[in-house]
């Protein structure tokens, strides 16, 4: 019934720790593809009434008029490998061994789901929590976003908090598990803010702000540590004040209350494959009267 104390450990050699000091969140650093250019023929007097310029890299393709079909041939048409071909032979593997042997089960999760969690994960393409915990189909209800965050009730709708109140108030699931995990860029990216609470025009930062408290907590506790150590540190922070900020949910704390939803801490080492799990103790957290304190019960390491 201890507070939990994330421990420090250096990421070994060639981790993440020597990536997190280069890279950013995937979605950042985007590496477009150069892509083909078509041009929009305008005619003048259209060109006059809407003042439009037709210079054609400005132009968006689905405005583009005249384009030659050749020149959108996929990989499979000429004859080069096609990711989509790989995940066509992946579904149809799927539907196989999984589906048409499972035939029952599908066609009762057409008819409806009653899935006993809802997991909220990274968007990280490393973390994939049906692999990972063998979720199979109809067994938890899942949101994934940058940095697996939990904005606070006052903070107005997202998809996050949209997929909380179905889950919790419509499909009655028993556990929320939010899980964190090492390397990850959301959290990368909060901890190199030099000032947390300014303005920016870019989304993923007016995301992470979300986590800016988790963020504070950790340049407290940890400003003695590395930066990649304060990092993990703050991995693991951050989904206690995720586990907090579900309780500023009047619907999902009066659930708490009743005994009929836990609330649940998860840490996912993808360097090692380990995997912490923790339970919120609802009643010792509410007893500080310390917002930024949460007390835990049932840890456990999977490794």
């Amino acid at each position: 019934m201890a507070n939990l104390a994330p421990t420090f450990v250096s990421p070994p050699s060639g981790s993440c720790g020597g990536s997190l000091r280069t890279s950013r969140i995937s979605a950042i650093k985007l590496q477009g593809r150069e892509t083909e250019q078509t041009h929009l023929n305008l005619g003048s007097s259209y060109r006059k009434k809407q003042g439009l310029r037709s210079n054609a890299s400005k132009e968006t393709p689905g405005l583009m008029q005249g384009n030659r079909t050749d020149e959108y041939k996929t990989a499979e048409q000429t004859g080069g490998y096609d990711s989509f071909n790989e995940m066509k032979q992946r579904f149809l593997t799927f539907k196989e061994k999984k589906y048409l042997e499972n035939l029952e089960l599908y066609r009762r999760l057409a008819e409806s789901q009653a899935p006993e969690f809802m997991v909220i994960a990274c968007a990280d393409s490393r973390v994939c929590p049906s692999v990972i915990l063998g979720l199979e189909p109809g067994e938890a209800f899942m949101v994934r976003n940058v940095a697996n965050l939990v904005p606070p009730y006052e903070s107005g709708p997202s998809e996050t908090n949209a997929a909380l109140e179905f889950a919790v108030n419509s499909l009655k699931v028993k556990n929320i598990l939010v899980i964190g995990h090492s390397c990850c860029g959301g959290i990368h990216a909060l901890m190199s803010m030099e000032n947390a609470d300014g303005d920016n025009s870019s989304f993923i930062r007016n995301w992470v702000i979300v986590g800016k408290n988790a963020r504070l907590s950790t340049k407290e506790a940890a400003s003695h540590l590395s930066f990649d150590q304060q990092c993990r540190h703050c991995e693991k922070e951050s989904v206690n004040h995720s586990l907090l900020n579900l309780l500023t949910y009047p619907w999902i704390e009066e659930q708490v209350m009743r005994g009929n939803l836990s609330l649940h801490g998860g840490y996912y080492d993808f360097v090692d494959c380990t995997f912490e799990k923790w339970t919120l103790d609802y009643y010792k957290t509410i007893s500080r009267g310390n917002e930024d304190v949460i007390a835990v019960k049932g840890r456990s390491f999977w490794s």
